[in-house]
């Protein structure tokens, strides 16, 4: 009788695919905040705009916005390029806490997981 052996990793096959989905994220996440930045230097170029920003608190708060969205998107970037990383060095997958594989739903969800669904629940 054969006893099937739990998977301990991906294949090289599998982390291929996740090395193309997260970078396609990676694509997607830059462009949008290259299109924060933009917004940015566009309202702070512009003399005008700096002007009537003191006398308008709603143009302030729009200002923090996209600063908080562009930091957001920053570190959505950063969790991404380390799961590339972790592709590379054959641990992507591997839940931290656990030591088990994370189920290839979550991570096509959250590619940049590195928790399963049980031990992000215990967690909280």
């Amino acid at each position: 009788m054969v006893e099937q052996q739990e998977k301990t990793r991906y294949s090289d096959t599998e982390l291929q695919e996740f090395k193309e989905l997260i970078e396609s994220k990676i694509a997607a996440a830059q462009k949008e905040l290259d299109t924060y930045l933009s917004q940015l230097s566009e309202g702070a170029d512009n003399p005008d705009n700096r002007v009537r920003s003191l006398d308008d608190g709603a143009s302030s708060v729009e200002i923090e916005r996209l600063h908080s969205l562009a930091g957001r998107q920053r570190k959505h970037i950063q969790h991404l390029e380390n799961a590339l990383i972790r592709i590379q060095n054959k641990v992507y997958g591997i839940c931290r806490d656990t030591g088990r594989l994370i189920s290839k739903e979550r991570l096509r969800a959250v590619p940049h997981a590195t928790l399963c669904i049980e031990a992000k629940q215990t967690q909280r």
